[in-house]
């Protein structure tokens, strides 16, 4: 799914730290124009592509380009990472020689997600960056809630200074493609069996049956295995991940129309009951959804 980040002329891209307290879900798979980067601060984050998961760390720098279709699986509570965007104009007039010129490129010739494990002195650099642009962005509350700049059909990233941001993102682009230049390729991914694959995609699929027992039979597999298989390569309980994108659909849904209840959003999402949204959306964010909604 190609998506819209709406980037205002403006701006060559946008900077914002996600945390997973705050920020709600997007587990589609998906891809944009724009290149991506993501500098994880601390906690685990995990990813799909290609039918292969990779889980990062703390001081790992990952690196999506336009034609990589990934999937975000999972994330830690504590997980917080900044993702970085830089739109195609702003790659043209910034990586002019030689060292620069793949990240003009659709997607490397090497297959997987290009990344490394920074040095302590390249990921206070990189981080020190980061910090110093985003003190004078919007709320950070509102940049993850919003989280990916296009769901809410009125909204798009700003900042208090777009020429100072704007120099900063390339300046920040050319200093990590220096550090990952200076680092082997990670060896970080896991081959997924088929039946775990094809149970990523029905469970992006809003009108499949999610239950256990339905995608063991989808996938031609026992609910057993596929349930041990599923948490052993994905790295969370099949569950858990059902309940993500449950939530996820429940935002799309809140976001999208203020028409209905919310508990007719919860419903719409795939909850069997308000008690079980409750009890998920507390795992997700510590707090109930009426103090935070």
């Amino acid at each position: 799914m190609l998506e819209d980040l709406h980037i205002d002329p403006a701006y060559d891209g946008f900077l914002f730290l996600a945390e997973a307290v705050r920020n709600p879900p997007v587990l589609r798979p998906h891809r944009h124009r724009e290149l991506e980067l993501n500098v994880v601060i601390q906690g685990n984050v995990t990813y799909v592509h290609a039918g292969q998961r990779y889980c990062f760390s703390k001081g790992s720098l990952l690196w999506l380009f336009p034609e990589q279709v990934h999937q975000l699986v999972d994330r830690t509570a504590d997980a917080a990472y900044y993702v970085a965007v830089f739109t195609p104009r702003m790659l043209k007039r910034a990586c002019r020689g030689e060292r620069y010129a793949p990240l003009q490129q659709q997607q490397l010739s090497e297959s997987g997600i290009l990344h490394s494990e920074l040095r302590p002195e390249e990921f206070d650099q990189l981080r020190s960056q980061m910090d110093k642009l985003v003190a004078e962005g919007l709320d950070a509350d509102l940049l993850n809630r919003e989280a990916g700049f296009g769901q809410s059909s009125d909204f798009q990233f700003k900042h208090n200074d777009p020429d100072w941001l704007n120099a900063g993102l390339r300046q920040l682009l050319l200093s990590a493609w220096r550090a990952q230049q200076g680092h082997q390729r990670g060896a970080r991914e896991v081959d997924l069996h088929p039946a775990v694959r094809r149970t990523l995609e029905l469970m992006n699929q809003p009108d499949f049956a999610d239950d256990l027992s339905s995608l063991a039979e989808a996938t031609g597999v026992s609910s057993s295995y596929l349930s041990r298989t599923f948490r052993s390569e994905v790295g969370v309980p099949l569950t858990r991940y059902r309940n993500s994108i449950r939530l996820a659909r429940f935002w799309k849904t809140y976001r999208s129309t203020r028409e209905g209840t919310l508990l007719d959003a919860v419903l719409s999402a795939g909850f069997g009951s308000y008690a079980q949204f409750y009890r998920v959306y507390r795992e997700a964010y510590g707090e109930g959804p009426r103090k935070t909604l």
